[in-house]
């Protein structure tokens, strides 16, 4: 877990986006895992590429409100900068964090922050969802997931997604991904990720999404899905979805 004095995985993603919000301690540790593993930066801007991607698609489709957990930092094309128009509730556990992004929303009347864990909805403050998130459970909504399947073994992430389906509405989208296998040929780097981490094979994306139905677009490598031009030529660390809960 991120410590108040250490280095912030938020704030390095931050950091390898080309953002501001980030400290000499994140810059230290971002450059030491670069050492164990290659370039950073490019991997995480595309998977950023990939939630503007779903959340602009969610939004053509006519969700115009969003839960996010494992939030991080709300800038750098973050979901109310890619969809103005929606309302935006950004949750995560880190308590700096969330004091940061809302120092960072503190002027918006349309995007908030507060604390919230993906592996409990109940932990997310009913007034900022109703607020931000207005008719969660009545009407269909956005629920962005990024980054947070790799610390949850499966039981907990199937477990989790299913709660989720069941108290989003009809016609609710989630977005996801998955981290691949990409880091078992770099053990220094994989040992920086903590006993949490979990890499899976493709194979094993598909069961743990339940009763969520993935898109035509199926799960795949993150640049690859519906890509503006060529997909980015960057490692596939990150597979990912966007899935529908169906009418019951």
């Amino acid at each position: 877990m991120d410590q108040p004095d250490g280095p912030s995985t938020a704030r390095m993603i931050d950091y390898w986006l080309g953002g501001r919000h980030h400290r000499p301690v994140d810059v230290a540790a971002a450059a030491a895992f670069e050492a164990a593993y290659g370039p950073c930066a490019a991997i995480f801007r595309s998977l950023r590429g990939f939630l503007g991607r779903t959340v602009r698609a969610m939004a053509a489709d006519g969700i115009d409100g969003f839960l996010v957990f494992g939030a991080g930092v709300p800038t750098c094309g973050n979901v109310h900068e890619v969809a103005p128009e929606a309302t935006v509730l950004y949750t995560d556990v880190d308590p700096e964090t969330v004091r940061l992004g809302r120092s960072l929303l503190a002027g918006s009347d349309r995007a908030g922050y507060g604390y919230g864990d993906a592996t409990d909805i109940g932990t997310v403050d009913r007034a900022q969802l109703h607020r931000f998130v207005p008719g969660w459970g009545r009407r269909p909504v956005g629920v962005v997931f990024l980054g947070l399947a790799a610390f949850l073994d499966d039981d907990t992430l199937a477990g989790t997604l299913g709660e989720l389906y069941q108290a989003a509405a009809p016609g609710s989208r989630l977005a996801i991904d998955f981290d691949t296998e990409e880091l078992a040929g770099h053990p220094e780097a994989l040992a920086m990720m903590g006993p949490a981490f979990r890499m899976r094979a493709p194979e094993r994306f598909a069961p743990l999404l339940g009763r969520w139905q993935p898109t035509d677009d199926g799960i795949v490598p993150v640049a690859r899905w519906r890509p503006a031009g060529e997909p980015e030529p960057v490692p596939d660390a990150f597979h990912g979805a966007l899935a529908l809960r169906p009418a019951a």
